[in-house]
């Protein structure tokens, strides 16, 4: 039998998919099997190709719901008019969204490296549309004497980068709140660009 006995599609789906994102972001892609994401779940081995042909495939639908989500949530957050609000809209949700997704960000990150060509092909032009909103808010505040950017692909590149990294290093009990940081980045990324 390879299904967990009262299991279905729509619960077990979802499970796999998070406990292969908890695996790979504790342990590494390379590390995990199929037999571990299975275990993790409590399902056969084979039941989890019921859901995904193969853990590349797993990996790769991972990254790709992951940056889907974040271009679909940064479609939703008003802009305004002025690139400098723009920008700290930008900051603040950037923080605040990987803040929520720490596991999968971790792996976007680290785990590239493990998407064969034609999927790494595709995480890249979801990456680069993503990256193409902060620049054009750099070039239009450029354009426009806010900002000082000698090069907005650079600088784009560099401020992603930066608030990124703060899902290394932030806790929810640790000694600054969570708007507090945003505060504190947005700051820094104001001075980055000189607006």
């Amino acid at each position: 039998m390879a299904r967990k006995t009262g299991s279905h599609a729509e619960i077990t789906g979802p499970l796999i998919r998070q406990a292969a994102l908890r695996l790979f972001a504790r342990s590494g892609f390379a590390a995990v099997s199929m037999r571990q994401i299975a275990a993790e779940v409590g399902v056969q081995a084979g039941a989890l190709y019921l859901y995904t042909p193969d853990k590349q495939t797993l990996l790769f639908e991972l990254l790709r719901d992951h940056m889907v989500s974040l271009l679909d949530a940064w479609a939703d957050i008003p802009k305004g008019d002025d690139p400098q609000k723009q920008l700290e809209n930008f900051t603040r949700f950037h923080i605040r969204f990987n803040l929520e997704r720490p596991e999968a960000v971790f792996i976007s990150y680290m785990e590239l490296r493990n998407l064969n060509a034609a999927n790494f092909a595709s995480i890249a032009r979801l990456r680069n549309q993503y990256e193409a909103e902060l620049e054009q808010i750099l070039c239009d505040g450029h354009a426009n004497g806010r900002f000082k950017v000698p090069d907005t692909r650079l600088s784009t590149k560099a401020i992603i980068a930066m608030l990124t990294g703060v899902t290394n290093w932030y806790r929810e009990d640790g000694r600054l709140s969570q708007e507090r940081v945003e505060r504190l980045y947005w700051n820094m990324v104001r001075r980055a660009v000189g607006g």
